[in-house]
């Protein structure tokens, strides 16, 4: 599959894998490709986040992720969905943290050592890459981009694609700016 990803889109995945190893977390996920997309510049998709303003607001962004790594991964729409079962997350999270410490439900595991020197890719990841792939062929695109990896987290359900949402980045807005309909175009 990586052999149809351009430079872009392969220097988004080492990017996703460097921000894994940084946070330290075991493996990849959707995440890390949203993090590493905030990272690129002079590609398409970084032409599309800036052309919705993206750009300016990559480090709500980013607290957006970090906010909901706290929270063990769930989103705002699953924290919501329990609060009308009456469990308050952000309660269960100041609770667990004040006993485990800052990110205790974050999953990550800094004292753990690894089976080899690469990281695994999570489930949420895997669907990402593969959604792109699927993009780009229903596109008729002879390769997979970056601006594809970002089509693909707008259209997943999860936190990447809900915090992308909530900065109005949709997957009609990206598609609007980067192939047409009255906007600017990628070239």
């Amino acid at each position: 599959m990586f052999e149809r990803f351009t430079k872009d889109a392969r220097a988004v995945v080492m990017g996703a894998v460097e921000h894994a190893e940084g946070a330290g977390t075991g493996s990849v996920d959707a995440e890390h490709l949203l993090l590493a997309l905030l990272d690129r510049e002079a590609s398409r998709a970084s032409f599309a986040l800036a052309a919705l303003g993206l750009a300016e607001r990559g480090d709500a962004v980013r607290e957006a992720l970090g906010e909901a790594r706290r929270r063990a991964g769930l989103s705002q729409a699953d924290a919501e969905a329990l609060a009308g079962l009456g469990i308050d997350v952000s309660e269960i999270v100041a609770r667990v943290e004040e006993v485990h410490g800052v990110g205790a439900m974050a999953g990550d595991r800094k004292d753990k050592g690894w089976w080899s020197g690469r990281r695994s890719f999570g489930r949420g990841a895997k669907e990402i890459l593969e959604k792109a792939l699927r993009i780009a062929v229903a596109r008729r695109d002879r390769h997979v981009g970056d601006e594809h990896i970002l089509l693909a987290l707008t259209v997943r359900p999860g936190v990447p694609g809900e915090v992308l949402a909530d900065h109005g980045v949709t997957y009609e807005s990206v598609v609007r700016v980067l192939y047409g309909g009255g906007e600017a175009q990628a070239g």
